[in-house]
């Protein structure tokens, strides 16, 4: 069986990954102000499954593809990039939670959160490190894989909620249009800021 320390040592990096800002965060406290805590909860379980499944594939190799193929990584690079930027400019335009056309304005659901990791540049430099960092050899290399997943799991999921609470505070404390836009752009230009990770 893994040893106690194996298992402090992932959960503390998991807790320095998911903890900190990061795409996920900066998405999941705009969800929080503009839905509130309930309504973020599958794009919350989304972010898990898809960390969950980057650390298994990446587990079963899927790293030495970048390492054979770079255009690959280079590839990914920018739609990563795309992406993230459709996602700034759809936070930092969002209007009020009051004015939101309801058929068009609602939380990121549970798969688009899950296939979102795919492109998130910070989701695939934990996977990575995860892996290269804490994986065990021989007998025991898929048990501790097996275990890297679960850890974050556990430990991601109350992790990112705060980010969601402290969005569902902002939300509550927020009293005008003007405040909205205000919110809203700081929010779109922080999630903007996290290409950082993919270009630097």
């Amino acid at each position: 069986m893994l040893e106690y320390q194996f298992i402090l040592s992932v959960a503390i990096f998991a807790v320095a990954m998911t903890g900190t800002p990061g795409p996920n965060n900066m998405m999941l406290t705009a969800s929080g102000a503009n839905f509130g805590y309930w309504r973020s909860l599958p794009h919350i379980v989304g972010i898990g499954l898809g960390v969950v499944v980057l650390i298994l594939l990446m587990s079963a190799g899927l790293g030495a593809v970048f390492q054979k193929f770079p255009i690959v990584q280079e590839v990914l690079k920018w739609i990563s990039s795309a992406y993230l930027l459709f996602l700034a400019w759809k936070i930092g335009s969002a209007p009020a939670p009051e004015q939101h056309d309801a058929r068009a304005a609602r939380p990121m659901t549970l798969i688009q959160a899950a296939t979102f990791q795919f492109v998130n540049p910070k989701a695939w430099a934990m996977a990575i490190t995860a892996i290269g960092s804490f994986t065990l050899g021989g007998d025991q290399y898929w048990l501790s894989a097996l275990m890297i997943a679960l850890v974050f799991w556990v430990v991601g999921f109350p992790c990112i909620s705060l980010w969601t609470g402290f969005g569902t505070l902002i939300g509550k404390a927020i009293r005008s249009p003007g405040q909205w836009r205000v919110f809203n752009g700081v929010m779109g230009f922080a999630t903007a800021s996290c290409l950082l990770f993919i270009w630097t």
